[in-house]
């Protein structure tokens, strides 16, 4: 078995671990810093699994292949700057948009992000899913046969209690229902 540097897997370790916590960060030059030293330390990763340093990866004429060091590893590494690059310079480009938008490189929050946290914390159910589940036995969303679409009962909104906001095909029921008693 070939003796492991502990002092790079613990660089590396360290690496990967402040990168992901930079990465976690609102502000896109943290998140810039810490794509780098995840990418860094990918690399040093790689290198350490790769096992030591040997002679190098080409068999010469004499076709001895002894002690010649793993090319795929290295093969990996190149691979890994190249992809951490490429990640960079779109990072980069994103801090610099947001930069000019907004003066700072503070990622916002979205506004379907807000919406879905607020009507969490009130516990409200989607439309969609209260279009296809129902408290009434023997509607057409519970898969009994031989029912239609005309057999349901009107709902109501959980939010408002108005029919006009639950669903459109029932809202326009619910208008029939009044306008014809």
């Amino acid at each position: 078995m070939t003796d492991v540097n502990l002092t790079l897997v613990v660089i590396s370790a360290v690496l990967l671990g402040s990168g992901v916590y930079l990465l976690l960060e609102r502000s896109l030059s943290r998140v810039l810093v810490g794509l780098v030293m995840i990418g860094n330390g990918v690399s040093l990763g790689f290198l350490v699994a790769g096992g030591p340093a040997g002679k190098a990866p080409i068999v010469g004429e004499d076709g001895d292949g002894t002690g010649i060091a793993d090319p795929l590893p290295q093969a990996m590494v190149l691979t890994a700057i190249v992809i951490t690059m490429a990640t960079t310079a779109f990072v980069l480009a994103m801090a610099y948009r947001s930069w000019q938008l907004n003066g700072h490189d503070d990622v916002q929050d979205d506004v379907e992000d807000a919406t879905v946290r607020r009507l969490a914390t009130i516990d409200v159910t989607s439309e969609a899913y209260t279009a296809t589940t129902s408290d009434f036995p023997g509607d057409d969303s519970s898969g009994d046969p031989g029912q239609g679409p005309d057999d349901d009962p009107v709902g109501l909104d959980p939010r408002t209690g108005d029919p006009a906001e639950s669903d459109p095909l029932r809202a326009d029921a619910a208008e029939t229902e009044r306008s014809g008693s």
